[in-house]
């Protein structure tokens, strides 16, 4: 006898609601609708309440008088900070000073047989043009000071990097610990850093070490963590059962199997050092980055290129030899290795004695070249005739003034208009929709931070410059990218092209967009786009290029064209890494739009450099907090995390 069976009536879920994000859109919504009004109805301003601000300024300032009452009494001071300075300043005068006793030609001979050591022939003879390009640019002493310091920074950012990479490798705790405090360090653009670090220490060559040290560590610590917790657990099986200590399976096993992701920080922290021993120019720092900065300071941007050129030759050449340290698999024995490295640094030897006994150590004058006079006349031709009254097109100025008419006034007066708790709102919606709720409370705090420092318009303003930039790197760094994913010759013909722009400092590229647009908010956007495009199109070709072939073969056989292939196979698969591409665009683009405060980019960029240049810690460290939030926020909303990006849902 057959029997019924009857289920329960299950509840029809609407379509809309059946994906993660819808449902947790609706319970935002929910939430909204129960707070909003009570927020409101407290705070009817559409900016942030004046009630909900916490003035700084007076405990900041008690702060920096009496840093700056005690600097030259304290305890303090006098047997901490003093004995650091005085190491700082005695290790880069030694590094100067050898130098200068290797002269030139020793100097241009130790690059170039590194470079071969590390890297083969073409390299070193690429290092060795590039030390003479230094020296016929005029620039042999300035590069000599900024590699002076550039060597002393590099090593110690590398020690304490290693130190935080090994602490947060080897035990979880300080791993969780660390990773807050890295990804603040990371997310702080660098020019905050320099305030804090003059009023300790003061304007000089002990500040500028420092604070690229707490720049270019970070990056050193994260991979070596990196690197020690990704090593092959087999390994480190068969090394323990062997009956080894902790500190032997360090030594012997972790670290060597980590060897790749260390030279990848050494190659990080070198290339972050530079472009930070360049913009602590700005507190003394000496070298390239003050030619740099005295010369932007009086629009001559002849003698800027001057002296950013061989900043571009130093990057480049540092990148491609610790790019090729971390390539090498495998080495030959040790004792040749050591054999090698003594003939090469005899030969060196050689050649800054016979410098010495020839009497040209320093440069020789006459085999210098002025390209000062022939740029600054090729910029005034081109403010002459491409600045303004271009046919039909009209000119580089007009463009800027249109680009600030019709995109950036307007985002940042809609941002300003909006009720402070709207974008909140908005901000809640998309961290909470591309990670977690953790993701979204961070970024809602950070934004919230930013209106209790009191800086809410401001940073508004800086927001609408970072949105526009991201906006224009996005639409050509995908473009791009996509063209050299599909073609290897744009392929090839794009790669020498942004490894240059890539290697080059941020400051640099103040450069070309001062001669170009003048001074204002559209060049500080124009220089952060340069700047992240290179990161953009990378990652986008790269997402692109790991695609799953048999994806790609299954949809050409089904009949479809390129163009569907890109949009409905292609892009979907390469989600996670254009993702990446936005939140490593957001990054870069914040960096350069605060130090575009140096070329009227306003906001808070000129907050940071009005504190910095009058000394004012209140106003330049609560502008830096700001940076710090502002980033924080825009890194969380544009930063996959949990489940979602696991799963790819």
């Amino acid at each position: 006898m057959a029997t019924l069976t009857t289920s329960a009536p299950r509840l029809a879920v609407p379509g809309v609601l059946r994906t993660r994000a819808a449902r947790k859109l609706l319970l935002l919504a929910l939430a909204a609708a129960v707070l909003v009004p009570l927020a409101n109805a407290r705070w009817a301003s559409g900016s942030w309440p004046a009630a909900l601000t916490v003035d700084l300024t007076a405990p900041l300032t008690r702060v920096s008088d009496w840093i700056i009452d005690n600097r030259d009494s304290h305890p303090l001071f006098l047997y901490f900070f003093g004995h650091v300075s005085n190491a700082v300043v005695i290790s880069v005068r030694a590094v100067y000073l050898t130098l200068l006793g290797l002269g030139w030609a020793g100097v241009a001979a130790l690059g170039a047989l590194v470079a071969w050591r590390v890297a083969g022939v073409r390299l070193a003879a690429g290092s060795a043009a590039a030390f003479l390009a230094c020296g016929l640019l005029g620039m042999w002493v300035p590069t000599m000071q900024t590699l002076a310091l550039m060597t002393v920074a590099v090593l110690a950012s590398v020690a304490t990097g290693l130190l935080l990479g090994l602490a947060g490798g080897l035990s979880d705790r300080l791993d969780r610990a660390l990773r807050p405090v890295l990804d603040t360090m990371q997310v702080l653009p660098a020019f905050a850093y320099l305030l804090p670090v003059v009023l300790v220490f003061g304007i000089g060559v002990p500040a500028a070490v420092l604070a690229t040290v707490v720049y270019a560590a970070p990056p050193m610590a994260r991979l070596t963590s990196l690197g020690l917790r990704g090593a092959d657990k087999e390994v480190l099986e068969a090394v323990e059962s062997l009956g080894s200590t902790p500190a032997q399976r360090l030594l012997t096993a972790r670290i060597p199997l980590a060897r790749k992701e260390l030279l990848l920080g050494l190659n990080q922290a070198i290339m972050m050092a530079l472009s930070m021993a360049v913009i602590a120019s700005v507190i003394g720092g000496g070298g390239l980055g003050d030619r740099v900065y005295q010369a932007l300071a009086s629009v001559d941007v002849g003698a800027a290129l001057a002296a950013g050129i061989p900043i571009v030759l130093l990057a480049v050449v540092l990148d491609r030899v610790t790019g090729a340290a971390g390539e090498r698999t495998g080495g030959e024995p040790a004792r040749d290795a050591r054999t090698a490295w003594a003939s090469a640094l005899g030969a060196v030897a050689v050649v800054a004695v016979a410098g010495r006994l020839a009497g040209v150590l320093d440069w020789p004058g006459g085999w210098s070249v002025n390209i000062a006079a022939p740029v600054n006349r090729a910029v005034d031709w081109m403010t002459a005739h491409l600045y303004s009254g271009v046919p039909v097109i009209g000119g580089t100025a007009d463009w800027a003034g249109h680009f600030t008419t019709w995109v950036l006034d307007p985002v940042r007066g809609g941002l300003q208009w909006l009720p402070w708790w709207s974008l909140l709102l908005v901000v809640a919606a998309l961290a909470w929709v591309i990670g977690t709720w953790r993701t979204a409370l961070t970024a809602v705090l950070a934004l919230a931070a930013i209106g209790v420092l009191g800086l809410w318009k401001p940073s508004l303003d800086t927001l609408s410059q970072v949105l526009a930039a991201v906006a224009v790197t996005l639409v050509l760094g995908v473009a791009t990218g996509v063209a050299a994913a599909r073609s290897d010759r744009v392929e090839r013909a794009l790669r020498p092209v942004l490894d240059v722009f890539q290697t080059m400092p941020q400051f640099v590229y103040l450069i070309p967009v001062v001669a170009l647009f003048g001074v204002g908010r559209a060049p500080a956007v124009a220089a952060a786009v340069v700047y992240a495009l290179p990161a953009v199109v990378r990652i986008t070709a790269q997402g692109l290029r790991q695609v799953d072939p048999a994806a790609l073969e299954s949809a050409r056989s089904l009949g479809a064209t390129p163009w569907q292939q890109l949009r409905q196979v292609q892009l979907p698969l390469a989600r996670r890494s254009l993702l990446l591409a936005v939140n490593q665009g957001v990054v870069l683009v914040l960096a350069v739009v605060i130090i575009g405060g140096l070329v009227g980019g306003g906001a808070l960029g000129y907050d940071v450099v009005f504190g910095l240049a009058q000394g004012d810690l209140a106003t330049g460290l609560v502008a830096g907090a700001a940076i710090v939030c502002l980033g924080l926020m825009l890194d969380r909303v544009t930063q996959p995390t949990g489940r979602r990006s696991e799963k790819g849902a």
